[in-house]
């Protein structure tokens, strides 16, 4: 039976099938849950949420019959049907989910990607005619997005790292996107923090345009060629982006923080308003190294992309203006070698990295595809070297410039592509 309970009245053990008004009013993923943990308890009632509707039928009634109104009737109640009450679940922690195979993975990542691709592409459009913005348009991606991380850490980037299929602009927001969530699972920040890492991740770049012209190169920072950051047409995009979404009126203050801070640096260097230090916030923080790493994977204005295992080592000898905490976080969270890296083998096989080891980060899953010995294409096989115990190790980043490979972009799909195939 379905029944409306005052959130005062909520108790540990109840089955939440309902919560009345936005969901930006609380800091939950799904509205049907099993209100299993107290922190799930403190959120709810620190909330602007006035009522819930829950199923007796899943959870705990114990709220007197008086004090609730019935919303649905015929099924009779537990005790009715002299079954005990649900006794509330083992405390488990907050993001735990079944881990998915990566490989299996892809395929529900290709589809998310798929399907929003539009929509993304429609939010950006319709932004920069200056139409309005809202939050409400991009919940089901961020959902999607985030259920996907939560099944497989690894999968979502790992395919978008490999594609070369979709506009620059908006496979950058999504990849940014899922790498701000699987960064604030990373962290186990809350889920309403997650939720706004997300959203963050996807809008901030949604200032670029033909007019202002996307983010500068994370090289062009490095060098300090953009002396004058308030009249480079590449940093207008920040204030830009801000205003667009300042105007949506419903885009959460988290979110407008990170769009005009995401390009801030620690040590002062970054734009548009030359922050440093506790200046900056938890969230820009993460955005800004989320944000450099595509950008220095993605390749831009002429500039090819760096190998990702090459742009995580980069980041780290250049970035003195990066939170070092937090890139410990993000480098835990890719991985040293992540998907999509090329290494080479001590057995002189190449082979790009197809899965991650969460306990050994070194030790990724790699797809082998070129002998150096025979100088020729080999029969693609998985190696997982955290189980090879020691018969092949990775020596280093594969060089493939001087070999016969299709680019970089089409042998990653194409590996990729095999190695699904194959573990499938």
């Amino acid at each position: 039976m379905l029944k409306r309970v005052e959130t005062s009245e909520i108790r540990l053990g109840m089955f939440i099938h309902k919560l009345e008004g936005s969901w930006f009013k609380h800091p939950f993923w799904k509205s049907k849950f099993l209100l299993e943990e107290m922190w799930m308890l403190e959120a709810l009632l620190g909330s602007a949420v006035e009522a819930v509707i829950i199923d007796t039928e899943l959870g705990l009634n114990n709220v007197p019959e008086r004090e609730v109104a019935a919303v649905g009737a015929g099924a009779p109640s537990p005790q009715q049907r002299g079954m005990p009450l649900m006794p509330p679940r083992p405390a488990a922690n907050k993001f735990a989910a079944a881990r998915v195979a990566t490989a299996k993975e892809f395929g529900t990542a290709r589809k998310i990607a798929e399907r929003h691709s539009k929509l993304v592409s429609r939010v950006f459009l319709e932004a920069r005619l200056g139409r309005g913005i809202s939050a409400r348009t991009v919940d089901p991606l961020i959902d999607d997005i985030y259920a996907s991380v939560q099944r497989n850490l690894y999968a979502f980037n790992g395919l978008l790292r490999c594609r070369e299929d979709s506009e620059e602009t908006y496979r950058h927001a999504l990849a940014t996107s899922a790498l701000m969530i699987a960064l604030a699972r990373q962290m186990n920040l809350s889920a309403a923090e997650t939720r706004d890492a997300g959203m963050a991740g996807l809008l901030m770049d949604i200032g670029a345009s033909q007019e202002t012209g996307g983010p500068p190169h994370p090289e062009d920072e490095w060098s300090g060629s953009i002396a004058d950051p308030e009249n480079d047409a590449h940093c207008q995009h920040v204030l830009a982006g801000h205003a667009l979404l300042k105007a949506a009126g419903d885009i959460p203050e988290a979110v407008l923080k990170v769009c005009i801070r995401h390009h801030e640096r620690l040590d002062g260097c970054g734009y548009p308003n030359r922050l440093s230090g506790d200046e900056i916030d938890k969230l820009s923080r993460m955005a800004a190294i989320c944000d450099t790493y595509d950008l220095l994977v993605a390749g831009r204005e002429g500039r090819p992309g760096l190998d990702p295992a090459e742009a995580i080592r980069h980041m780290g000898e250049q970035c003195a203006g990066l939170d070092p905490v937090i890139m410990v976080d993000f480098i835990e969270m890719v991985g040293i070698f992540p998907i999509g890296a090329f290494v080479e083998l001590r057995s002189g096989r190449l082979a790009m990295v197809v899965d991650e080891d969460p306990t050994e980060r070194a030790l990724p899953s790699v797809f082998t595809f070129w002998s150096k010995p025979l100088e020729k294409k080999v029969q693609g096989e998985v190696i997982q070297l955290s189980q090879c115990y020691g018969a092949d190790e990775i020596v280093g980043i594969a060089q493939l410039d001087a070999l016969d490979l299709p680019p970089v972009g089409a042998l990653r799909q194409s590996l990729l592509t095999a190695y699904a195939r194959t573990a499938g």
